[in-house]
């Protein structure tokens, strides 16, 4: 058995392992894609000085800019479409004006930040979960969207170039007639397919996940979305770029070759795979400067005046829900756009900060703004673009931690973009720039009450994420700094250079100093102690604890008065979170409890702890209802089991469904068993029968006390709770303590023991009137307890949370009965609601589930210094 266990340990540690892989494979090949991106357009636009770009840009025609705009404008309608389809596709309908906010600020903050199936997943969580759409039917609506998209840019693209086949002569060296004839073949299979599938009902398994075809009247709305969407962007880009004899139907064919390539490619936006695939398919007759300059502008057009536009409307849902209520309708969507801020203003301060750090490395461009420069005296000039890149670097930091809600993250950004303003008026009187960034400040000005967590800047800032982004970030300003000044040859002597006409040995100074300020950000932040220490909790705790328990709704927060668990309370001290440390596992058990306004921030609080401590924050026994604030940790959820809860004024021992539940319970009162619930303080005698009991059970049981999630047989604990008594004709054979507040919506049970002589169905007998108790006393609910694990089995190729939940299942049996629960409790006809664990996406599971086990098995108990039985 032993040998069977390690070996099983070896195989999930190597499952482990190749999970992991898979979770970093991705970032990797996005990063190498980008790299390879970018060196490719660096090439490209090698014969290209900027200042032609520049002078292009500034020449682009006012109707060219005015037409793109308004084809942005019909794309992001046609994108509104594809969230009015999903929702049509799983049967849900919610008012216009809900989908429009949520495909609009959805489809804004993906395309600008990339990865959107996620980022723009999130946001319509946020949005449509407000009115009552669940996880899996966002997920749902995402998951549409995007085989919408890529099928139909596929089948459009598909399509242009069976008509234009040389469109791609420049990338392909294939004959026409192949190209044509293939894509004809392509598309009329792919056609063919779905309108089968379509008029069949047909379905897709894929992961076990089933996608049932679309009707046919559906398929064909979505497909008309799908083409809008595809032809306005083309379109767009079209108008930008210099034609030179290149008809729109071969440019189409070019376009949706280029948007696949950056979808394929994982990097976000696509930024540099989309560029170099465009620049390499226009004929030669396109000069390079010009397709550069036309794509920057589409960037800036279709990407960012969009997002800029949902950044405003996040700021007005601000204000209006600052300044007046809503209509009854419109508040929960409000509410839930307000939510949205933090990922959508971080991204615009992020933005904001490489746009400085840009411009810090970019000469002059106008003849004007150099002559400027002459006449400014030198230490403006060169203070200005040092202070440019510097502001930038800390824009960047201060951007991760708007993404958490830290509060002085709110302020410095302020502080910094105001300082924005004007280092952008020293360097060179940059009046657009100055311009952007005061408008940047005012968008973040109305959403001060969204950041409030008063903790460090950053967490996890080495993350392998958000190294990834600093790098590519970092190569993007080298590749600048080159391409700005690759006519001036690079020498030592540049760094010592100081005037106003010289423009390289500045911008060389700048990157140094707006790096190397990136660089101490991040140590002095990722290098910050935790601060939170592993102290049992004293008297004085536990009492306001328990007032904070009595006053909430959630009655399993009584386990917290065990004392095994240490409490972090919040600032207000009418909330606290009780955990322990086990190796590097730092497991938070339950949500936090006290005030639903203080949940979220007492629960990043332990998360930064945990990561400053090097460990890994785990969230045990969590429901549902409390997903979002693990999403927005960005940690994943992992079924654990299942909780039975009897709705207790629905319950009743009358009717034909509880016949045998009324028998069982009619022949133990003539077998003479009596029930009686008792109120604390409990009498020294009372419990010292108790405790006979109590030791009796835990002879024939193996594993002895367990701890953390469930008590202990402590006389301090016991007299905190009320408990319930099984007399068997006079004497008491079993006993049960009980958890409850003083709201009285919800109770349930501790710990149950009984004697091993007791009458046979004594537990049913406590649990039935236990619900008989409770539905008189006027409760709504009683919970009978998680029946943990049951069914999950570790066979190979299940998932991984699978295997944990078997480990567990297998390793904590000597500890915790888990067999016949689930069927125990089917009795009494509950509710079954699912429990989890909240872990980091790339945790070792295995590890968690080894300190878990330690826990639940009260391993842990034993080596702390509690309070004397």
């Amino acid at each position: 058995m032993a040998f069977h266990d390690m070996m099983e340990g070896r195989e999930l540690t190597k499952t482990t392992f190749r999970a992991s892989a898979r979770l970093l494979l991705p970032y990797l090949v996005a990063a190498g894609l980008f790299s390879l991106g970018a060196w490719s357009l660096y090439r490209l636009l090698a014969p290209v000085h900027l200042d032609e770009v520049m002078a292009m840009i500034r020449a682009t025609p006012a109707s060219s800019i005015v037409l793109a705009l308004l084809c942005t404008l019909g794309g992001y309608a046609a994108l509104i479409g594809y969230d009015w389809s999903a929702l049509r596709y799983i049967g849900r309908k919610l008012p216009f004006p809900v989908v429009a906010a949520g495909g609009f600020l959805g489809y804004a903050v993906g395309n600008t930040v990339g990865a959107g199936p996620l980022t723009g997943g999130a946001v319509r969580y946020r949005i449509y979960s407000a009115l009552g759409l669940s996880a899996l039917d966002i997920a749902g609506i995402s998951v549409f969207g995007s085989i919408a998209f890529g099928i139909g840019v596929v089948t459009i693209g598909v399509g242009a170039l069976s008509w234009h086949p040389h469109a791609l002569q420049a990338l392909v060296s294939w004959p026409a007639s192949t190209i044509r004839w293939g894509g004809i073949a392509i598309l009329a299979a792919s056609l063919g397919v779905m309108l089968i599938l379509s008029l069949r009902g047909g379905a897709l398994r894929v992961r076990g996940l089933t996608l049932h075809a679309p009707s046919p009247g559906l398929m064909a709305g979505q497909f008309l979305f799908t083409a809008g969407e595809t032809l306005f962007s083309a379109l767009a880009l079209y108008l930008l770029l210099p034609s030179d004899g290149v008809g729109f139907a071969t440019f189409l064919a070019v376009f949706a070759a280029a948007v696949m390539a950056g979808v394929v490619s994982h990097v976000p936006g696509g930024i540099g795979v989309f560029e170099t695939v465009i620049i390499a398919a226009l004929p030669s007759t396109v000069q390079v400067g010009e397709a550069a300059a036309g794509l920057l502008m589409f960037r800036l057009i279709y990407y960012l005046v969009p997002f800029a536009l949902a950044v405003v409307l996040l700021a007005l849902a601000e204000l209006r829900m600052a300044a007046a209520p809503a209509r009854a309708l419109l508040v929960p969507v409000f509410r839930a756009i307000s939510a949205v801020s933090p990922l959508a203003l971080a991204v615009m301060v992020f933005v904001s900060g490489a746009m400085m750090m840009i411009a810090s490395l970019i000469p002059p461009t106008d003849a004007w703004a150099e002559d400027l420069e002459r006449i400014l005296p030198l230490a403006f000039v060169e203070g200005g673009a040092l202070a440019s890149s510097a502001l930038g670097a800390c824009l960047l930091v201060i951007a991760h931690g708007l993404l958490i809600r830290v509060e002085g993250a709110w302020w410095l950004a302020m502080a910094v973009l105001l300082s924005g303003v004007v280092a952008s008026l020293a360097h060179g009187l940059d009046y657009d720039r100055a311009v952007v960034l005061a408008l940047a400040a005012l968008v973040l000005l109305p959403a001060r009450r969204e950041f409030y967590r008063a903790t460090r800047l950053t967490r996890d800032v080495l993350s392998l994420r958000w190294s990834l982004l600093m790098l590519c970030l970092g190569g993007t300003l080298l590749a600048v700094l080159f391409f700005a000044h690759k006519a001036t040859l690079y020498s030592g002597d540049l760094w010592w250079q100081f005037a106003s006409d010289k423009a390289a040995p500045r911008a060389l100074r700048a990157a140094l100093v707006g790096l190397v300020v990136i660089g101490l950000l991040l140590l002095r932040y990722a290098l910050r102690p935790a601060r939170l220490k592993e102290v049992p909790p004293d008297a004085t705790d536990l009492e306001r604890a328990a007032a904070i328990i009595r006053a909430g709704a959630d009655p399993e927060a009584n386990v917290a008065l065990t004392g095994d668990k240490s409490l972090l309370f919040s600032e207000s001290g009418e909330s606290f979170l009780m955990y322990r440390v086990q190796g590097r596992s730092w497991v938070a058990l339950h949500e936090p409890v006290g005030r639903p306004d203080e949940a979220g921030a007492l629960a990043w609080e332990f998360h930064d702890a945990a990561y400053a401590a090097n460990a890994r924050p785990v969230f045990y026994a969590v429901r549902g209802s409390s997903a979002p604030i693990w999403i927005d940790m960005g940690l994943v959820l992992h079924k654990l089991g299942e909780e039975a809860v009897v709705d207790l004024g629905a319950f009743s021992l009358e009717g034909s469904e509880h016949k045998r539940l009324r028998t069982t319970h009619n022949r133990a009162l003539r077998d003479g068993l009596s029930f009686e619930v008792l109120t604390p303080p409990h009498s020294a005698a009372l419990l010292d029968e108790l405790r006979a009991i109590s030791d009796a059970w835990l002879a024939i049981k193996s594993g002895g006390e367990k701890g953390f999630s469930v008590g202990a047989f402590d006389v301090a604990y016991l007299n905190r709770t009320p408990l319930a008594l099984i007399r068997h004709n006079g004497r008491c054979v079993a006993f049960a303590n009980l958890w409850v507040t003083d709201r009285k919506q919800r109770a349930t049970l501790d710990l149950m023991r009984h004697v091993e002589a007791a009458p046979s169905g004594v537990m049913e007998f406590l649990f039935t009137e236990l619900l008989l108790h409770f539905k008189a006393e006027g409760f709504a609910e009683f919970s009978l307890g998680n029946a943990p694990l049951s069914g999950l089995e570790a066979r190979p190729g299940t998932r991984l949370s699978t295997q944990l939940g078997a480990l567990i299942y297998r390793h904590g049996g000597q500890f915790y009965n888990f067999e016949g629960l689930r069927s125990f409790k089917e009795k009494f006809d509950p509710d079954w609601r699912p429990v989890y664990v909240a872990v980091p996406p790339r945790v070792n599971l295995v590890a968690v589930a080894t300190d878990l086990v330690a826990l639940i098995g009260g391993g842990v108990s034993k080596n702390l210094k509690i309070r004397q039985r």
